[in-house]
């Protein structure tokens, strides 16, 4: 099975062009959806969590209050790495035991710090998803409660479009409508389709 590695920046658009992906029957895995659900609170690494950053972390009904985590580790980097190191081994088991159990051509693993940390030695190939810096910000003040400042704290501290790209097997551009993402992801789909029967 072919596995692609979509990343891109916070306000990329990484989860809509996953989504199109899974439309077209395309299985996903998240790697910010199993890291959510590798820290609930019956979860070692939540212990681990609490115990490092204190209570200001949990929220007053026992989960990780990712918000103020979030403001936390983009505020001080040496705790974004000691979050990364405890995170990421964790979240790779769990991505690899999830893709073991596929059986198609195909699969899309998002990864939104996939170029920043360790590589991911289960993916074949990197799509990267490029918008403007500036569309980015406007769609992370529209869907969150993050400031502009906390925005571009994390934009900082992300590889910046020019690593991206030339690390890039292939590129999506989305700097426009969500129509204008279909054709690109169908070119995509077909070619991705075969190099996944080419390679079983």
């Amino acid at each position: 099975m072919l596995v692609v590695g979509l990343t891109g920046g916070i306000g990329s658009g990484k989860t809509t062009v996953a989504n199109l992906f899974a439309e077209r029957g395309v299985p996903v895995i998240d790697a910010d959806i199993v890291a959510r659900e590798i820290t609930t609170p019956d979860k070692p690494a939540f212990a681990k969590i609490v115990k490092h950053f204190g209570d200001d972390v949990v929220m007053p009904g026992g989960t990780l209050n990712r918000s103020r985590l979030r403001s936390i580790i983009f505020a001080d980097k040496r705790e974004r790495l000691w979050l990364e190191n405890l995170l990421h081994p964790l979240i790779r088991d769990e991505m690899r035991k999830q893709l073991s159990a596929l059986s198609v051509p195909y699969c899309i693993a998002v990864i939104p710090l996939l170029l920043e940390v360790e590589f991911y030695s289960f993916i074949n190939r990197i799509l990267v998803i490029d918008a403007p810096e500036s569309a980015q910000v406007d769609r992370v003040l529209s869907r969150d409660r993050s400031s502009r400042s906390e925005i571009e704290a994390i934009l900082k501290s992300q590889a910046s479009r020019h690593d991206r790209r030339a690390k890039a097997h292939d590129v999506i551009v989305n700097d426009g409508v969500i129509a204008d993402l279909a054709p690109q992801i169908e070119k995509l789909h077909a070619m991705y389709t075969q190099l996944g029967r080419e390679k079983n």
